[in-house]
């Protein structure tokens, strides 16, 4: 009977025993755990050939598409006969396929830094249109606005009635967006041309591979550091990546900085919230209402305002002049002016800015830093005004800024590639996750059901003895 006790007591501490060391296992690999995630991560993430970053970086697979919304004139004639507000209506979506093209001239350089070039195309995609390339829309003439801004009144008015030029004229979707012969200027011109068959770059990043902090950081873009485009030292910084993905492990406390070379400047986007996109949890970042606000508001702004007129010295929110880096007299804004200045909206009817319509946002994996969604949305402007030279705008009251068109490029990760990083990261950390715990609850259950086992016969061994 004693040895039979003594036996059940040896299993019994042997139980509590090994129960504690399992615990204690799963107690451990908690933060070794994490380092092998960690680890694994960041190898993952540098940009060379064989690893998941680099695959997603040169990939194609998930498609990039442009749609376009542009403004269609109603009052044309009233306008310039009278001086009345343009009245506008938004046509649209016009979409098209862009970045389906690989990157070219991918070269390894010995700083740790990767070249590239991004070919640029466009396939119209009617299936996710409203109409065809070949609808009209009552625009801007772009030859009439280019020459009001660029060139003496006298001169440009010569040019304006010699050609019999209007300040209006009608085009198709494909002539307005990717090029027409202007009569006027006897040359192509376009919102986008020159866009197909056409490079952006070349881009030199940061690898990772010295410095995963680093990764996809652009160290120059066309061969410098930085861009010579605001004559300031604070605004021509090449900030961040170019916004396809960051450095792992994000920070939501941290802003996200990239580079966009549409609107020759680089931007940051602040974290808003998480979101749930296809099974896997991202940070959404959007760009602050502070981006493009007035120098009264935003005093970094200040080195922006290149265009004091049109602006009204440097006070207008909402519009970025980028004729110092298109060298085409063109204002960038959010669509339908979208935190701009009242006076934007007062002289042209038919604009509806709608903060969630319109914002630009990035849906980032934390985890790894992979940009799985974005929208980035822009609009494109150009300016008329009262001139006492030009005869077409004899009658115009107001400078104003007319809208040309919107749009919102936009892509999300496909159900495939959300499967994969499922499976191969994320199932992975769940079931170590699940191994962790697992181990530290059959640990400790087993440890406590074998100490009230001892207690229970010690119990009993004290009712026989008594």
């Amino acid at each position: 009977m004693g040895c039979s006790c003594c036996s059940t007591r040896c299993w019994l501490i042997a139980g509590s025993v090994t129960g504690a060391l399992v615990c204690l296992l799963g107690v451990i690999l908690i933060p070794v755990g994490n380092l092998v995630i960690e680890n694994t991560v960041k190898q993952e993430s540098v940009l060379e050939e064989g690893t998941t970053a680099f695959e997603t970086w040169n990939s194609t697979g998930t498609p990039i598409y442009r749609q376009f919304w542009l403004f269609d004139v109603q009052n044309p004639d009233d306008v310039v006969a009278n001086g009345s507000n343009p009245q506008v209506i938004q046509k649209g979506p016009y979409t098209y396929r862009t970045r389906y093209l690989h990157k070219e001239n991918i070269t390894a350089l010995k700083n740790h830094t990767i070249s590239f070039m991004l070919p640029s195309g466009a396939i119209f995609e009617p299936s996710m249109s409203v109409g065809t390339e070949e609808d009209n829309v009552t625009s801007i003439n772009l030859a009439v606005a280019g020459v009001y801004s660029l060139i003496d009144h006298t001169v440009a008015n010569m040019l304006i009635q010699l050609s019999k030029a209007t300040l209006f004229q009608r085009r198709t979707v494909r002539e307005l967006l990717w090029g027409y012969t202007d009569p006027m200027l006897k040359s192509t011109l376009g919102v986008f041309y020159p866009y197909n068959n056409t490079f952006d770059g070349p881009y030199s990043v940061f690898t990772g591979k010295d410095d995963i902090t680093k990764v996809a950081y652009i160290d120059n873009w066309r061969g410098y550091p930085t861009v010579s485009f605001w004559k300031d030292r604070y605004c021509d910084m090449i900030n961040g990546t170019d916004g396809s993905s960051f450095p792992p492990f994000l920070d939501k406390k941290k802003p996200l900085y990239f580079f966009s070379s549409d609107i020759c400047r680089s931007v940051y986007g602040e974290y808003e919230g998480s979101e749930d996109l296809k099974g896997i949890t991202v940070y959404r970042y959007t760009l602050p209402d502070s981006t493009f606000a007035s120098p009264t508001i935003n005093p970094h702004n200040k080195c922006y305002c290149t265009n004091y007129e049109a602006t009204n010295n440097c006070t207008m929110a909402g519009v970025l002049d980028i004729k110092t880096c298109t060298g085409s007299p063109v204002f960038i804004s959010l669509p339908h002016f979208l935190h701009g200045s009242p006076d934007l909206l007062e002289v042209v009817d038919g604009l509806r800015p709608d903060d969630v319509e319109h914002k630009t946002f990035l849906d980032v994996e934390p985890t790894t830093g992979f940009t799985l969604r974005f929208a980035k949305r822009l609009q494109i402007n150009m300016g008329y005004g009262p001139s006492k030279e030009i005869k077409i705008l004899n009658q115009i009251k107001h400078n104003t800024l007319l809208p040309i068109l919107w749009l919102n490029e936009t892509a999300m990760l496909d159900d495939e590639t959300a499967d994969r990083l499922k499976t191969e990261l994320f199932g992975r950390v769940a079931m170590l996750e699940v191994v962790q715990i697992s181990l530290i609850v059959i640990g400790a259950v087993l440890c406590v059901l074998c100490l009230i086992g001892i207690c229970v016969q010690h119990s009993n061994r004290r009712k026989v003895i008594a």
